[in-house]
Protein backbone atom coordinates (compact mmCIF):
# COMPACT_ATOMS: atom_id res chain seq x y z
CA UNK A 1 0.00 0.00 0.00
CA UNK A 2 2.94 2.33 0.59
CA UNK A 3 4.14 1.89 -3.00
CA UNK A 4 0.58 2.11 -4.34
CA UNK A 5 0.00 5.40 -2.52
CA UNK A 6 3.39 6.82 -3.54
CA UNK A 7 2.38 6.22 -7.15
CA UNK A 8 -1.03 7.75 -6.53
CA UNK A 9 0.42 10.71 -4.63
CA UNK A 10 2.96 11.56 -7.36
CA UNK A 11 0.20 12.80 -9.67
CA UNK A 12 -1.68 14.90 -7.08
CA UNK A 13 0.25 18.19 -7.54
CA UNK A 14 0.52 17.68 -11.31
CA UNK A 15 -2.94 16.61 -12.51
CA UNK A 16 -4.62 20.06 -12.28
CA UNK A 17 -1.92 21.70 -14.45
CA UNK A 18 -1.84 18.73 -16.82
CA UNK A 19 -5.61 18.90 -17.29
CA UNK A 20 -5.43 22.67 -17.78
CA UNK A 21 -2.91 22.18 -20.60
CA UNK A 22 -5.47 19.95 -22.31
CA UNK A 23 -8.14 22.63 -22.03
CA UNK A 24 -9.94 21.69 -18.80
CA UNK A 25 -12.00 24.42 -17.12
CA UNK A 26 -12.12 24.59 -13.29
CA UNK A 27 -15.52 22.85 -13.40
CA UNK A 28 -14.18 20.10 -15.66
CA UNK A 29 -11.19 19.66 -13.35
CA UNK A 30 -13.59 19.19 -10.46
CA UNK A 31 -15.47 16.56 -12.45
CA UNK A 32 -12.18 14.86 -13.33
CA UNK A 33 -11.20 14.63 -9.65
CA UNK A 34 -14.67 13.44 -8.62
CA UNK A 35 -14.82 10.77 -11.35
CA UNK A 36 -12.18 8.68 -9.62
CA UNK A 37 -14.03 8.73 -6.27
CA UNK A 38 -17.34 7.89 -7.97
CA UNK A 39 -15.78 4.80 -9.58
CA UNK A 40 -14.30 3.79 -6.21
CA UNK A 41 -17.71 4.19 -4.58
CA UNK A 42 -19.40 2.02 -7.20
CA UNK A 43 -16.84 -0.76 -7.54
CA UNK A 44 -15.18 -1.24 -4.11
CA UNK A 45 -17.95 -3.52 -2.73
CA UNK A 46 -17.84 -5.69 -5.86
CA UNK A 47 -14.07 -6.18 -5.66
CA UNK A 48 -14.18 -6.88 -1.95
CA UNK A 49 -16.88 -9.48 -2.45
CA UNK A 50 -14.94 -11.03 -5.35
CA UNK A 51 -11.85 -11.33 -3.14
CA UNK A 52 -13.96 -13.43 -0.75
CA UNK A 53 -14.70 -15.78 -3.66
CA UNK A 54 -11.45 -16.13 -5.60
CA UNK A 55 -8.83 -14.97 -3.10
CA UNK A 56 -7.06 -11.75 -2.17
CA UNK A 57 -3.99 -12.06 -4.39
CA UNK A 58 -5.74 -12.25 -7.80
CA UNK A 59 -7.93 -9.26 -6.97
CA UNK A 60 -4.93 -7.23 -5.79
CA UNK A 61 -3.12 -8.04 -9.03
CA UNK A 62 -6.12 -6.78 -11.02
CA UNK A 63 -6.37 -3.60 -8.93
CA UNK A 64 -2.69 -2.69 -9.15
CA UNK A 65 -2.54 -3.51 -12.88
CA UNK A 66 -5.53 -1.22 -13.43
CA UNK A 67 -3.79 1.55 -11.52
CA UNK A 68 -0.62 1.16 -13.61
CA UNK A 69 -2.65 1.18 -16.84
CA UNK A 70 -4.47 4.36 -15.84
CA UNK A 71 -1.21 6.17 -15.08
CA UNK A 72 0.29 5.28 -18.47
CA UNK A 73 -2.94 6.32 -20.21
CA UNK A 74 -2.75 9.67 -18.40
CA UNK A 75 0.85 10.12 -19.58
CA UNK A 76 -0.14 9.46 -23.19
CA UNK A 77 -3.32 11.55 -23.15
CA UNK A 78 -3.55 14.19 -25.84
CA UNK A 79 -7.21 15.19 -25.36
CA UNK A 80 -9.35 15.90 -22.31
CA UNK A 81 -11.67 12.93 -22.85
CA UNK A 82 -8.64 10.64 -22.59
CA UNK A 83 -7.98 11.95 -19.07
CA UNK A 84 -11.56 11.11 -18.10
CA UNK A 85 -11.25 7.64 -19.65
CA UNK A 86 -8.02 7.01 -17.73
CA UNK A 87 -9.58 8.15 -14.44
CA UNK A 88 -12.65 5.96 -15.01
CA UNK A 89 -10.47 2.91 -15.72
CA UNK A 90 -8.16 3.67 -12.81
CA UNK A 91 -10.96 4.33 -10.34
CA UNK A 92 -13.01 1.27 -11.22
CA UNK A 93 -10.06 -1.18 -11.16
CA UNK A 94 -7.97 0.30 -8.35
CA UNK A 95 -11.08 0.24 -6.14
CA UNK A 96 -9.97 -3.35 -5.54
CA UNK A 97 -6.82 -2.37 -3.64
CA UNK A 98 -7.85 -0.92 -0.28
CA UNK A 99 -10.71 -3.30 0.62
CA UNK A 100 -8.66 -6.33 -0.44
CA UNK A 101 -5.63 -5.23 1.57
CA UNK A 102 -7.78 -4.65 4.66
CA UNK A 103 -9.42 -8.05 4.16
CA UNK A 104 -5.94 -9.58 3.82
CA UNK A 105 -4.93 -8.02 7.16
CA UNK A 106 -8.10 -9.39 8.75
CA UNK A 107 -7.25 -12.86 7.37
CA UNK A 108 -3.76 -13.00 8.87
CA UNK A 109 -4.22 -11.22 12.22
CA UNK A 110 -5.81 -12.40 15.43
CA UNK A 111 -8.66 -10.32 16.83
CA UNK A 112 -6.29 -9.04 19.50
CA UNK A 113 -3.84 -7.68 16.92
CA UNK A 114 -6.43 -6.60 14.32
CA UNK A 115 -6.27 -2.91 15.29
CA UNK A 116 -2.47 -2.95 15.05
CA UNK A 117 -2.62 -4.49 11.57
CA UNK A 118 -5.17 -1.95 10.31
CA UNK A 119 -3.11 0.84 11.85
CA UNK A 120 0.03 -0.25 9.99
CA UNK A 121 -1.91 -0.15 6.70
CA UNK A 122 -3.13 3.35 7.57
CA UNK A 123 0.44 4.43 8.34
CA UNK A 124 1.67 3.05 5.01
CA UNK A 125 -1.06 4.94 3.16
CA UNK A 126 -0.23 8.15 5.04
CA UNK A 127 3.49 7.92 4.36
CA UNK A 128 2.80 7.22 0.68
CA UNK A 129 0.77 10.43 0.49
CA UNK A 130 3.69 12.34 2.05
CA UNK A 131 6.43 11.06 -0.28
CA UNK A 132 4.31 10.83 -3.46
CA UNK A 133 3.39 14.52 -3.91
CA UNK A 134 6.96 15.56 -3.06
CA UNK A 135 8.33 13.29 -5.80
CA UNK A 136 5.67 14.52 -8.24
CA UNK A 137 6.52 18.14 -7.56
CA UNK A 138 10.25 17.55 -8.11
CA UNK A 139 9.91 15.66 -11.40
CA UNK A 140 7.15 17.81 -12.92
CA UNK A 141 9.30 20.88 -13.57
CA UNK A 142 10.59 19.75 -16.96
CA UNK A 143 7.79 17.54 -18.27
CA UNK A 144 4.28 17.26 -16.83
CA UNK A 145 3.85 13.75 -18.27
CA UNK A 146 6.91 12.37 -16.43
CA UNK A 147 5.22 12.03 -13.00
CA UNK A 148 2.50 9.84 -14.56
CA UNK A 149 5.16 7.57 -16.09
CA UNK A 150 6.90 7.35 -12.71
CA UNK A 151 3.57 6.46 -11.08
CA UNK A 152 3.01 3.74 -13.64
CA UNK A 153 6.49 2.31 -13.03
CA UNK A 154 5.89 2.40 -9.25
CA UNK A 155 2.64 0.50 -9.73
CA UNK A 156 4.30 -2.09 -11.98
CA UNK A 157 7.01 -2.61 -9.36
CA UNK A 158 4.27 -3.16 -6.77
CA UNK A 159 2.48 -5.60 -9.09
CA UNK A 160 5.61 -7.77 -9.33
CA UNK A 161 6.04 -7.62 -5.55
CA UNK A 162 2.50 -8.94 -5.12
CA UNK A 163 3.00 -11.59 -7.80
CA UNK A 164 6.26 -13.03 -6.48
CA UNK A 165 6.34 -12.18 -2.76
CA UNK A 166 2.80 -12.02 -1.40
CA UNK A 167 1.18 -15.29 -0.35
CA UNK A 168 -2.55 -15.92 -0.61
CA UNK A 169 -4.22 -15.36 2.76
CA UNK A 170 -7.65 -16.84 2.12
CA UNK A 171 -7.70 -20.48 3.21
CA UNK A 172 -10.05 -23.16 1.90
CA UNK A 173 -11.81 -23.16 5.26
CA UNK A 174 -12.44 -19.42 5.04
CA UNK A 175 -13.70 -19.76 1.47
CA UNK A 176 -16.22 -22.38 2.58
CA UNK A 177 -17.45 -20.09 5.35
CA UNK A 178 -17.63 -17.05 3.08
CA UNK A 179 -19.89 -18.87 0.61
CA UNK A 180 -22.61 -18.75 3.28
CA UNK A 181 -22.36 -14.99 3.80
CA UNK A 182 -25.48 -12.81 3.57
CA UNK A 183 -26.04 -10.36 0.75
CA UNK A 184 -24.89 -6.74 0.76
CA UNK A 185 -28.42 -5.58 1.60
CA UNK A 186 -28.62 -8.02 4.49
CA UNK A 187 -25.31 -6.71 5.78
CA UNK A 188 -26.60 -3.14 5.78
CA UNK A 189 -29.58 -4.20 7.92
CA UNK A 190 -27.30 -5.28 10.78
CA UNK A 191 -26.00 -2.99 13.57
CA UNK A 192 -22.61 -2.63 11.81
CA UNK A 193 -24.30 -0.43 9.19
CA UNK A 194 -23.91 2.36 11.76
CA UNK A 195 -20.13 2.01 11.53
CA UNK A 196 -20.31 2.59 7.76
CA UNK A 197 -22.38 5.73 8.34
CA UNK A 198 -19.93 6.87 11.04
CA UNK A 199 -17.04 6.54 8.56
CA UNK A 200 -19.07 8.45 5.97
CA UNK A 201 -19.50 11.43 8.34
CA UNK A 202 -15.78 11.36 9.13
CA UNK A 203 -14.89 11.25 5.42
CA UNK A 204 -17.24 14.11 4.51
CA UNK A 205 -15.73 16.37 7.18
CA UNK A 206 -12.14 15.42 6.29
CA UNK A 207 -12.68 15.98 2.56
CA UNK A 208 -14.30 19.34 3.26
CA UNK A 209 -11.25 20.39 5.27
CA UNK A 210 -8.82 19.22 2.57
CA UNK A 211 -10.73 21.15 -0.09
CA UNK A 212 -10.83 24.48 1.77
CA UNK A 213 -7.92 24.66 4.22
CA UNK A 214 -5.52 26.20 1.68
CA UNK A 215 -7.91 29.13 1.19
CA UNK A 216 -8.58 29.42 4.92
CA UNK A 217 -4.86 29.39 5.82
CA UNK A 218 -4.16 32.11 3.25
CA UNK A 219 -7.08 34.28 4.34
CA UNK A 220 -6.39 33.96 8.07
CA UNK A 221 -2.59 33.73 8.21
CA UNK A 222 -1.26 34.56 4.73
CA UNK A 223 0.22 31.08 4.31
CA UNK A 224 1.30 30.00 0.82
CA UNK A 225 1.78 26.65 -0.88
CA UNK A 226 5.24 26.02 0.62
CA UNK A 227 4.01 26.51 4.19
CA UNK A 228 0.94 24.38 3.47
CA UNK A 229 3.17 21.60 2.15
CA UNK A 230 5.12 21.59 5.40
CA UNK A 231 1.94 21.66 7.47
CA UNK A 232 0.37 18.70 5.69
CA UNK A 233 3.68 16.83 5.87
CA UNK A 234 3.82 17.34 9.66
CA UNK A 235 0.18 16.29 9.97
CA UNK A 236 0.79 13.22 7.80
CA UNK A 237 3.86 12.12 9.76
CA UNK A 238 2.04 12.51 13.07
CA UNK A 239 -0.90 10.49 11.74
CA UNK A 240 1.42 7.77 10.43
CA UNK A 241 3.18 7.50 13.80
CA UNK A 242 -0.16 7.20 15.58
CA UNK A 243 -1.50 4.59 13.15
CA UNK A 244 1.73 2.62 12.93
CA UNK A 245 2.36 2.35 16.66
CA UNK A 246 -0.26 3.83 18.94
CA UNK A 247 -3.48 2.43 17.47
CA UNK A 248 -2.47 -1.17 18.08
CA UNK A 249 -1.60 -0.56 21.72
CA UNK A 250 -4.73 1.50 22.35
CA UNK A 251 -7.15 -0.97 20.76
CA UNK A 252 -5.52 -3.83 22.66
CA UNK A 253 -5.84 -2.08 26.03
CA UNK A 254 -9.02 -0.02 25.56
CA UNK A 255 -10.87 -1.77 22.73
CA UNK A 256 -11.81 -0.36 19.33
CA UNK A 257 -14.97 1.32 20.59
CA UNK A 258 -13.20 3.59 23.07
CA UNK A 259 -10.47 4.40 20.55
CA UNK A 260 -13.11 5.43 17.99
CA UNK A 261 -14.73 7.71 20.57
CA UNK A 262 -11.36 9.27 21.50
CA UNK A 263 -10.51 9.76 17.83
CA UNK A 264 -13.81 11.47 17.05
CA UNK A 265 -13.54 13.78 20.08
CA UNK A 266 -9.93 14.76 19.29
CA UNK A 267 -10.94 15.39 15.65
CA UNK A 268 -13.78 17.64 16.82
CA UNK A 269 -11.32 19.51 19.05
CA UNK A 270 -8.97 19.90 16.08
CA UNK A 271 -11.76 21.34 13.92
CA UNK A 272 -12.62 23.85 16.66
CA UNK A 273 -8.97 24.86 17.16
CA UNK A 274 -8.50 25.43 13.41
CA UNK A 275 -10.89 28.38 13.78
CA UNK A 276 -8.21 30.02 15.97
CA UNK A 277 -5.38 29.76 13.41
CA UNK A 278 -3.25 32.93 13.34
CA UNK A 279 0.13 31.88 11.91
CA UNK A 280 2.21 28.95 10.64
CA UNK A 281 2.86 27.49 14.11
CA UNK A 282 -0.78 27.51 15.23
CA UNK A 283 -1.87 26.10 11.88
CA UNK A 284 0.67 23.25 12.14
CA UNK A 285 -0.24 22.45 15.76
CA UNK A 286 -4.01 22.60 15.35
CA UNK A 287 -4.08 20.64 12.08
CA UNK A 288 -1.81 18.01 13.63
CA UNK A 289 -4.19 17.65 16.58
CA UNK A 290 -6.98 17.04 14.08
CA UNK A 291 -4.78 14.57 12.17
CA UNK A 292 -3.97 12.62 15.33
CA UNK A 293 -7.66 12.17 16.12
CA UNK A 294 -8.57 11.31 12.55
CA UNK A 295 -5.74 8.77 12.41
CA UNK A 296 -7.29 6.80 15.26
CA UNK A 297 -10.69 6.38 13.62
CA UNK A 298 -10.30 4.47 10.33
CA UNK A 299 -8.08 1.61 11.61
CA UNK A 300 -10.31 1.15 14.66
CA UNK A 301 -13.48 1.14 12.55
CA UNK A 302 -11.90 -1.37 10.13
CA UNK A 303 -10.82 -3.60 12.99
CA UNK A 304 -14.21 -3.49 14.71
CA UNK A 305 -16.06 -4.18 11.47
CA UNK A 306 -14.02 -7.28 10.64
CA UNK A 307 -14.45 -8.56 14.18
CA UNK A 308 -18.23 -8.17 14.27
CA UNK A 309 -19.26 -8.66 10.62
CA UNK A 310 -21.23 -11.78 9.75
CA UNK A 311 -20.09 -11.71 6.12
CA UNK A 312 -16.76 -12.14 4.34
CA UNK A 313 -14.00 -9.70 5.21
CA UNK A 314 -13.74 -8.54 1.60
CA UNK A 315 -17.42 -7.66 1.39
CA UNK A 316 -17.20 -5.81 4.70
CA UNK A 317 -14.10 -3.78 3.85
CA UNK A 318 -15.41 -3.13 0.34
CA UNK A 319 -18.50 -1.48 1.77
CA UNK A 320 -16.34 0.56 4.14
CA UNK A 321 -14.22 1.81 1.22
CA UNK A 322 -17.38 2.62 -0.70
CA UNK A 323 -18.77 4.78 2.12
CA UNK A 324 -15.36 6.43 2.47
CA UNK A 325 -15.38 7.29 -1.25
CA UNK A 326 -18.93 8.61 -1.02
CA UNK A 327 -17.74 11.01 1.68
CA UNK A 328 -14.92 12.16 -0.58
CA UNK A 329 -17.42 12.83 -3.38
CA UNK A 330 -19.75 14.93 -1.23
CA UNK A 331 -17.20 16.59 1.09
CA UNK A 332 -15.30 18.91 -1.31
CA UNK A 333 -18.30 20.61 -2.96
CA UNK A 334 -20.07 20.86 0.42
CA UNK A 335 -16.97 22.37 2.01
CA UNK A 336 -16.59 24.81 -0.88
CA UNK A 337 -20.24 25.85 -0.65
CA UNK A 338 -19.98 26.44 3.11
CA UNK A 339 -16.72 28.35 2.71
CA UNK A 340 -18.41 30.61 0.18
CA UNK A 341 -21.03 31.51 2.77
CA UNK A 342 -18.55 32.06 5.61
CA UNK A 343 -14.93 30.91 5.88
CA UNK A 344 -15.42 29.34 9.31
CA UNK A 345 -18.39 27.16 8.32
CA UNK A 346 -16.50 24.09 6.96
CA UNK A 347 -14.70 23.70 10.30
CA UNK A 348 -17.72 24.47 12.44
CA UNK A 349 -19.62 21.86 10.40
CA UNK A 350 -16.68 19.51 11.03
CA UNK A 351 -17.31 19.81 14.75
CA UNK A 352 -21.02 19.13 14.21
CA UNK A 353 -20.37 16.14 11.91
CA UNK A 354 -17.91 14.72 14.44
CA UNK A 355 -20.57 14.93 17.15
CA UNK A 356 -23.03 13.22 14.79
CA UNK A 357 -20.45 10.48 14.26
CA UNK A 358 -20.11 10.08 18.03
CA UNK A 359 -23.89 9.82 18.38
CA UNK A 360 -23.98 7.19 15.62
CA UNK A 361 -21.39 5.13 17.51
CA UNK A 362 -23.61 5.18 20.61
CA UNK A 363 -26.55 4.02 18.48
CA UNK A 364 -24.38 1.17 17.19
CA UNK A 365 -23.33 0.25 20.73
CA UNK A 366 -26.95 0.23 21.91
CA UNK A 367 -28.06 -1.96 18.98
CA UNK A 368 -25.26 -4.44 19.63
CA UNK A 369 -26.19 -4.56 23.33
CA UNK A 370 -29.86 -5.17 22.50
CA UNK A 371 -28.90 -7.87 19.98
CA UNK A 372 -27.05 -9.71 22.75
Amino acid sequence: MFFVMVGFGIIIPVLPFYAEELGASPFQLGLLMATYSVMQFLFAPMWGRLSDKIGRKPVLLIGIAGLALSFFLLAWASQLWMLFAARIIGGSLSAANMPTVMAYVADITSEEDRGKGMGIIGAAVGLGFIFGPAIGGIFSSGNLALPFILSGISSLFTWFLVLFVLKESLTNKQEAIDKKRPSLIDGLKTPIANLYILQWFVSVSLAGLEATFAYFAYDRAGLGTLELGYIFMIMGLAGAIVQGGLVGRMTKSLGEGKVIQIGVLVSALGFALILLVENFITAAIFLTIFGLGNGLIRPSVSSLLTKTAKSGYGQTTGLLSSFDSLGRIIGPPLGGLLYGWAIFLPYLSGVVLSLFALAIYYVYKKKVYLAL
